[in-house]
């Protein structure tokens, strides 16, 4: 439905503001929602492990029409699903402090827009990448939008509180894409690499969810730290940490030219991750207040710095 804007009275010595400008401020906001509703962050943080993958999948820098095709794609992959997400989301989202400034909660968007827009870059994603790589890395693409807005969305995030668990295998899944739409294959270094994206998402998002633990329990979301222990919430952030850590090793003699660079960073790396993983666990034990933001954003670091050192082993 359509409003009015109210009339308001001009204040004295302020000049009115022209039509336009106030056009052009609106077509800004919009556009801000709309971006909004990609969630950038996450596109970036999946680009991130992403374009080191395919670099090492070619040995180098891959075919600039597949690499494009990937970034485009990917991206636009990610945007997709995170607007449906946004889409099925919103009777929830309306109801968590983190998340009421939504672009659907704040009512600046329609839902029926929202998941036009979803379906829409859903659409684009696939098409490019049939278009411009191949078969398996488009059949990939398609399977994360489809598993992370239905499997895990719509079923699996409200109703177990393996939800993270599960939930995993669409965030991991990009790693194993890029590799695909260079090779066509998806060899065990590609796994190895799809395995630290895997195992590496339990830590960081639990420490989240223990930091907005009262927002997920006010939503009805069974996510692990609202329904079990803080015991059993430190004791998987502690065995995933130490599976991602172990399966960054694992990656470094498969070959496929990592080299020292990326061995040293793995080990350097998985031993921070570690500690800040077993601080936690301590603070817990000893009844101090806990502050799972660091490991978040240290998790963040963690993996970044990884596939970075990725990225340089396959240029040298």
């Amino acid at each position: 439905m359509i409003t009015e804007r109210p009339v308001q009275r001009r204040t004295p010595g302020v000049a009115e503001r022209p039509a336009g400008a106030e056009a052009r401020r609106s077509w800004l906001a919009l556009f801000r929602a709309y971006l909004a509703l990609t969630k950038p962050q996450i596109v970036e943080l999946l680009l991130v492990t992403t374009v080191p993958t395919m670099m090492l999948a070619a040995k180098g820098w891959p075919d600039p029409v597949t690499f494009a095709a990937v970034l485009v794609g990917g991206g636009l992959a990610g945007g997709a699903a995170s607007a449906l997400n946004c889409y099925i989301d919103r009777d929830i989202d309306q109801v968590m402090r983190r998340t009421k400034r939504r672009p659907l909660p704040a009512n600046v968007i329609t839902p029926k827009a929202v998941l036009i827009f979803g379906l829409t870059l859903a659409v684009i994603s696939v098409a490019l990448m049939a278009v411009l790589t191949n078969w398996l890395a488009t059949a990939l693409t398609a399977f994360s939008i489809f598993y992370y807005d239905v499997v895990y969305t719509l079923w699996l995030k409200r109703r177990t509180p393996a939800n993270t668990f599960w939930g995993g295998v669409c965030g991991a899944a990009p790693v194993v894409i890029g590799w695909a739409a260079v090779t066509g294959t998806i060899p065990a270094m590609a796994w190895a690499l799809f395995g630290i994206v895997f195992f590496w998402q339990m830590p960081h998002f639990y420490a989240l969810a223990v930091k907005y633990k009262d927002d997920y329990a006010r939503a009805g979301i069974p996510m692990l730290p609202v329904v079990r222990s803080m015991q059993r919430v430190n004791f998987e952030i502690l065995v995933y940490t130490v599976l991602t850590v172990v399966v960054s090793l694992v990656a470094w003699p498969l070959g496929h030219g990592l080299g020292p660079i990326y061995g040293v960073t793995a080990i350097v790396m998985g031993g921070v991750f570690l500690a800040e993983a077993i601080r936690l666990v301590r603070q817990t034990r000893a009844g101090v207040t806990v502050k799972p933001m660091r490991l978040f954003h240290l998790s963040i670091t963690y993996l970044t710095v990884v596939f970075m050192a990725v990225a340089v082993d396959a240029l040298i």
